[in-house]
């Protein structure tokens, strides 16, 4: 039998926010641990970039293997740029 890994997926939006579980054959990837988890359909507003992907807080491929226990994070756009926000309360 293959061996399978744990992972959870999460997605903050400010009114919602989804954690799931997900049990994928070893060496799954990112993108694939998010397609399993059915977040993108339950979030239907939510605008996904595969290249805003992370594990633990730290950027990563969509392509990037996962381990048993990572946490996927799907991150959404920002509202406004931290350069800007920052020159803004500067003024």
């Amino acid at each position: 039998m293959a061996e399978r890994i744990r992972v959870e997926v999460v997605c903050a939006m400010p009114e919602r926010q989804l954690l799931r579980q997900v049990s994928l054959p070893a060496g799954s990837s990112v993108l694939q641990a998010v397609e399993q988890s059915g977040i993108l359909e339950e979030m239907p507003g939510l605008v996904f970039d595969p290249a805003h992907l992370g594990i633990f807080s730290r950027r990563v491929a969509a392509d990037e293997t996962l381990q048993d226990g990572d946490r996927v994070e799907i991150y959404r756009p920002l509202a406004l740029d931290p350069k800007d926000a920052r020159r803004r309360r500067a003024r």
